[in-house]
């Protein structure tokens, strides 16, 4: 019976990301003053992250974690100082690492450069080296670029190879003798000798013996034990350490020993001499050492299953069978939005205690519709108190399935810390970042697509909002700006806010730029929270000049975009007393779900956002006015907000016609308010979202559709969509009354 590892493949890439977050959460925090348990718990993810790629076969993953487990290992001892340019080569590690956890999940087996030369880098630190002679730093990149990524041991020289004699028996030389005898159990906790075989030959020279001594006959063996012992026989000067910490997965199943050889004594001879001078290509024919029984032929015997394995040579690496690959369509999987999401237990439990009362439900609502016939009041008062409890159980189940796919925000929120830090450094900025509400739960789909648009915010708030120290000094500021990341519910919704302490917003930058591109008109009055909302629109930039992070009139149209994509809606604000600037971001918890009011426009039923809307109000005539015959508008206390006749803008003239017949209901979106008119509102449900996209095409102002209680289609409307939509329309008149006067 074989196991094929790359069905665990996807949980091990998964633990990788997890632990590469602690890793790059624990180096942040390193800044601020070296902690031996946020080392210790650094060091625990790596040796994880090194343990785990080894058992799979991937062995330049394992290769490269085990020079940052080094490093860090003489950091938790004390015998190496934390420095801030130890901590940056450190942080480069993780996204080196990272990439190559990328790479091996896509399938990617191209060399990466990058790998190298950091891997060069932590190699020289830990040699005690500044900067390595060129001669000296072009083997390590060689071998960290390689399918198996070199570690310190591999990078020694060559002469660490015992020397044969004439008749090709190993001279005497400096190493270990290692005596391992698996109990019978090794092999069924998932541990495999021959995997930690492979981990000893980077080490140094190895030869293996086995010892079949206890193998039963073929009809006797128990596929899950492990019978063979092993004798190996490890050249170089290896300390033992390095050694036994290549056992300590399997230390509580095995009986180890350990004896050191030194240069002087005679090594005495375990297995067969090797034939003389062998060929690399006749070493690479020998056979690798067989730990589990099972994959032994039938028809085998004992003695062919210890059969002596010899070290295979770099052309016998190439030819190791590796794990089987993964279809194509995983690969490109890949590539897509995970798939997977962990879910706690006592979710989980919920959800089980749910359906267990749907069946109770469903039991009882059988056995009165059975007794139906009979026709008495009671069997009907016992059916609408089922029908009532089936809702109830149905609403509790829907808010136990969306509580599954609802993850804390601090998923998000833990890519800022390393931003920040690497952008202050870079713009010579010293910024403090405060984050609070990490533990507020958000849908799994909306947490994947809000982390862009937080990027763009932040990276705005550090070049354009925070000043640099000097600037600061000479306003009165303290030298160390704030930038602080909240989020919260509120109602229905959650709420997210970037604030920082920095310059602010200047209205009359804002107004002069948006005048000098063609935005707003010079005589145009607009309030203050328009003239902040102008920065949303594409191509706006106050910037002076071009950089690395901002002013190229990108980001801010992007994260408008992106939130409305998602339901929400973004606005941005002055800090009270000049203190910095305030971006809010409003999202509705969940995609799938929507709170909704309901609105007849002559036969049809269309669903409107409650997040969207402001008040429904009945029309009075002495409020409508209107623009040159063509824009209708209402006054609603001491603002003209546009009517849409929604029945016009889609093309249809069904509903009512006359203003004072019919509704408006105020909606607001990115600081504008304007009123839709409908016939009628028929009520507020929750209703499931369906994709119009995906089932007809995408139209503006519709974002989706959903299908009623009676079995009808209504269109949920798009409050920014149907906004853009009438202006465009307004703009269109206004050109074709231009071209007809």
């Amino acid at each position: 019976m074989s196991i094929d590892l790359s069905e665990f493949h996807d949980i091990f890439f998964e633990e990788c990301t997890e632990g590469l977050s602690v890793m790059e959460e624990g180096l942040l925090t390193l800044d601020k003053g070296a902690d031996v348990e946020e080392i210790n718990a650094i060091f625990r993810a790596a040796h994880s992250i090194k343990g785990g790629s080894a058992s799979f076969g991937f062995t330049a993953i394992s290769g490269f974690t085990h020079v940052m487990e080094t490093l860090l290992d003489e950091m938790r001892d004390g015998r190496r100082e934390v420095t801030r340019e130890i901590v940056d080569l450190l942080l480069e590690s993780v996204d080196v690492l990272r990439d190559m956890v990328t790479a091996a999940r896509e399938e990617d087996e191209s060399e990466n450069q990058r790998t190298a030369e950091v891997q060069a880098k932590l190699e020289r630190v830990l040699a005690g080296q500044a900067e390595a002679e060129p001669e000296a730093e072009a083997p390590a990149a060689a071998g960290a670029g390689s399918d198996s990524a070199a570690s310190p041991a591999e990078a020694a020289p060559e002469t660490e190879e015992p020397v044969q004699d004439a008749d090709g028996t190993p001279a005497a030389a400096a190493g270990w003798k290692i005596s391992f005898a698996p109990h019978e159990s090794l092999l069924r906790s998932g541990n495999d000798p021959a995997r930690i075989f492979r981990e000893l030959e980077r080490l140094g020279r190895l030869e293996v013996a086995s010892d079949s001594a206890d193998l039963p006959l073929f009809n006797a063996i128990t596929p899950e034990n492990s019978y063979l012992r092993w004798d190996l026989t490890l050249y170089g000067d290896i300390a033992e350490a390095d050694i036994r910490e290549l056992f300590s997965w399997v230390e509580d199943e095995c009986d180890l020993t350990l004896t050191p050889f030194s240069a002087v004594e005679a090594v005495p001879a375990e297995s067969e001499p090797a034939a003389p001078a062998a060929a690399p290509a006749e070493a690479a024919a020998a056979p690798a050492p067989q730990a589990v029984p099972e994959s032994v032929a039938p028809d085998a015997a004992p003695a062919e299953v210890a059969e002596v394995a010899a070290k295979p040579s770099p052309a016998a690496a190439e030819t190791e069978p590796k794990a089987a690959p993964k279809p194509a369509a995983k690969k490109q999987a890949s590539n897509k939005e995970s798939g997977s999401i962990r879910v706690g237990i006592d979710k989980v439990d919920a959800l089980i205690n749910m359906v267990g009362e749907l069946v109770i439900t469903q039991s009882m609502l059988s056995q009165i519709s059975s007794n139906l016939e009979e026709g008495t009041t009671k069997n009907f008062d016992k059916l609408l108190d089922g029908i009532t409890q089936l809702e109830r159980n149905t609403r509790e189940l829907q808010e136990s399935v969306l509580q599954i796919r609802m993850l804390p925000i601090s998923f998000s929120f833990s890519r800022f810390p390393r931003l920040v830090r690497d952008l202050s450094k870079s713009m010579g900025k010293q910024i403090e970042l405060k984050m609070t509400g990490e533990h507020t739960e958000v849908d799994k789909t909306v947490l994947e697509k809000i982390g862009d648009p937080l990027v763009h915010l932040v990276r705005n708030s550090l070049d354009h909002g925070i000043e640099t120290p000097d600037v600061r000094r000479e306003k009165g500021k303290p030298e160390t700006g704030v930038l602080e990341l909240c989020a919260y519910h509120e109602g229905g919704d959650i709420i997210i806010q970037v604030k920082d302490d920095g310059a602010g917003l200047s209205r009359e930058r804002i107004l002069g730029k948006a005048v000098e591109k063609g935005l707003v008109s010079e005589n145009e009055d607009l309030s203050d929270e328009r003239v902040y909302n102008l920065i949303f629109m594409p191509g706006f930039s106050t910037a002076d000049k071009i950089s690395d992070v901002s002013g190229r009139g990108v980001g801010m149209d992007v994260v408008r975009r992106n939130v409305r994509d998602l339901g929400g809606n973004v606005t941005i604000n002055n800090n009270a007393g000049g203190a910095g600037s305030t971006v809010t971001i409003r999202l509705p918890l969940t995609l799938a779900i929507l709170d909704g009011q309901l609105v007849r426009i002559g036969q049809e039923t269309f669903i409107v956002s409650l997040v969207s809307i402001v008040e429904s109000l009945q029309m009075k005539r002495e409020m409508i006015n209107s623009i040159t015959g063509q824009s209708e508008l209402y006054r609603v206390r001491d603002e003209y907000i546009p009517i849409i006749r929604v029945n016009r803008l889609f093309g249809t003239r069904e509903g009512t016609e006359d203003l004072l017949d019919g509704l408006l209901v105020v909606v607001e979106s990115d600081g504008q308010r304007v009123g839709l008119f409908v016939d009628d509102l028929l009520g507020q449900q929750q209703v499931v979202i369906k994709s119009l996209e995906t089932n007809f095409k995408q139209i503006q102002g519709i974002s989706g559709a959903t299908i009623l209680g009676d079995g009808t289609v209504a269109l949920i409307m798009d409050v920014p969509g149907l906004i853009q939509k009438h202006f465009e329309s307004c703009k269109r008149a206004d050109s074709g009354r231009a071209a007809a006067a």
